[in-house]
């Protein structure tokens, strides 16, 4: 008795604060739920945009779970962990983010009734773990293969693919004439992995059907000097150098000392400067080339001497810019005009400068390597087509995944149902406690169909009674919730599509960020390493006395606040 009297031993510093056992689990549940709830409204084509305002004064109007989730500025340690999983969907596979926190936030308050009652999380890890792998391997034999098709029939299923991620997005409406120009944008750029070979330009002005692809590169007209309005503005076949050098005088940048015993000596150096430029320039022109960009400046006697020559030069074109040209055209960027041989130039059909609404583009088409695509969006507001570039973004990545790993699963929530029926009858064979958090896995799947029908205004309960029927009958593996009428729907047969590697990249994510933080079973947080960065600001500014201490004011557990 005398033992259990005895005073703890604290170990820790004055001031750090400590949760752990059964309270810190549900209480990392509660936070996870609470930043799900947030993007739960998003999913799907009905799903509503969120505006977040940030302290800058910015605006972004957004229905992309990782945009939503980086913007939130989630504090909660055991919640920035959907913001990593969100932002791991996010590069991994482009789209399904929304999915993915939606997942592991149901995964997790299927547990927390469990964790309440008294049992030990890697009870539930582990089945959680069993369930997920078996889930993935059930989407895999479920999945269609468009593999061996023709050039048409894979660009028509690719475009249903693009159709169903853009149906969710703010530009859904417009999704029949966005899903062909994403399919032959990322067609263009074959099996280079580069994304940024697709660019995306936006100019404010016009409708959303003024957006236009080119088969090239396409960018904005560079800052130019005088003489370059006489420059032609259109070629056919042309050559194209490509350079990473400044064309301009050079003024002496050292502090060079010459001493002279003759004027006539000054003469000769000021005309040394000159000779340099001019055989710069002779040998750009005598390489044949009707078209001159560089990563540096073009000045004005450049611009005026190419004018005179019947030859376009740009100055200052940003290095993506470039390297997308260099691509398109199988021309080499050049860090020197000497020896300048036929194989490093560039060649296009057609180059021409262009308006787009307000700016001038400049635009290379028909380009021999074809291996870069352009797309130009127009549109109302600054916010909307920021919106419809991430709609693209995940459209695009959508659409390469598809292409590489070419299987297809049924949208709609069709698949979730499926997989969800095939885990509670596998919940059946199971022995033991194991069987109930299995079957709570597959329930927390029903989510996605769930959320489908509330973010549409349909009566989930009854949607979800339709679509167990169908899938238990074993015939409406391919059923998911059909938006349009508030019924279900043979998604397959209605071509909402989507790869299935979004689905697993979704299913594993989710379930790992489940079984992480169930894992956790105490924080501890020491708010004067917190305020470590305002102690060192504090010293360094000589405040070593009474400075010192009232920068270090919320350290301690007992400072007053006035």
């Amino acid at each position: 008795m005398a033992s259990m009297l005895q005073p703890q031993i604290i170990l820790l510093k004055e001031g750090t604060d400590t949760s752990q056992g059964k309270a810190q689990v549900v209480s990392n549940i509660n936070a996870c739920t609470a930043v799900a709830d947030t993007v739960r409204t998003t999913l799907g084509p009905c799903g509503m945009d969120k505006l977040i305002h940030d302290d800058k004064g910015g605006t972004t109007i957004s229905n992309d779970g990782a945009t939503i989730m980086r913007l939130l500025d989630i504090v909660h340690p055991a919640a920035k962990i959907l913001v990593d999983i969100a932002k791991s969907q996010d590069s991994e596979v482009g789209d399904g983010t929304t999915t993915v926190v939606l997942l592991a936030a149901e995964f997790l308050k299927e547990a927390k009734p469990y964790i309440e009652d008294g049992v030990h999380p890697h009870s539930l890890i582990r089945s959680y773990r069993t369930a997920g792998h078996l889930a993935i391997e059930k989407v895999k034999e479920l999945a269609v293969s468009i593999e061996g098709k023709s050039l048409e029939e894979k660009k028509s299923l690719l475009a249903k693919c693009a159709a169903t991620t853009l149906s969710s997005k703010l530009i859904g409406g417009e999704k029949e004439f966005f899903a062909p120009m994403v399919v032959d944008a990322v067609l263009a750029i074959g099996n280079d992995d580069r994304l940024n070979l697709i660019g995306i330009k936006k100019v404010p002005g016009g409708t959303m059907r003024d957006s236009f692809l080119v088969n090239g590169v396409a960018f904005k007209k560079t800052f130019s000097y005088a003489g370059f309005e006489q420059q032609p503005k259109k070629f056919l076949n042309p050559k194209i150098l490509l350079l990473n050098i400044e064309l301009e005088l050079k003024s002496e940048k050292e502090n060079a000392e010459i001493r002279l015993s003759d004027p006539m000596q000054y003469q000769s150096i000021v005309d040394a400067e000159w000779n340099i430029i001019y055989d710069k320039l002779d040998k750009c022109v005598k390489s044949g080339a009707k078209i001159v960009l560089s990563r540096l400046a073009i000045g004005d006697l450049a611009t005026q001497y190419f004018a005179d020559r019947d030859i376009f030069c740009a100055g200052r074109v940003a290095e993506e810019d470039l390297q997308r040209v260099a691509a398109a055209t199988g021309g080499t960027v050049q860090t020197s005009v000497n020896n300048v041989v036929d194989e490093v130039l560039g060649s296009c059909e057609v180059f021409e400068e262009k308006q787009v609404g307000n700016e001038r583009f400049n635009i290379f088409s028909g380009c021999p390597s074809g291996q870069t695509a352009t797309i130009v969006l127009r549109g109302g507001a600054d916010q909307f087509i920021e919106e419809a570039e991430r709609s693209l973004h995940d459209a695009i990545m959508i659409v390469r995944r598809a292409l590489k790993n070419s299987t297809v699963v049924p949208g709609g929530g069709a698949i979730d149902m499926e997989v969800s029926k095939y885990l509670r009858q596998h919940a059946r064979t199971i022995a033991g406690k194991s069987q109930f958090f299995v079957n709570s896995f597959a329930k927390a799947l029903e989510v996605i169909p769930r959320q489908l029908c509330d973010n549409a205004g349909f009566d989930a309960t009854d949607v979800l009674n339709k679509l167990r029927q169908k899938h238990a009958s074993g015939e409406g593996a391919n059923y998911g919730v059909d938006i349009l009428t508030g019924g279900i729907a043979d998604s397959l047969a209605n071509f909402v599509w989507e790869p299935a590697v979004v689905k697993i990249n979704a299913i594993n994510a989710a379930t790992e960020a489940a079984c992480l933080i169930l894992s956790v079973d105490e924080t501890v947080k020491n708010p004067k390493s917190e305020s470590a960065q305002g102690d060192a600001a504090a010293s360094a500014m000589g405040g070593r006395g009474r400075g010192g201490a009232a920068m270090r004011g919320r350290g301690g557990r007992g400072m007053r606040r006035r």
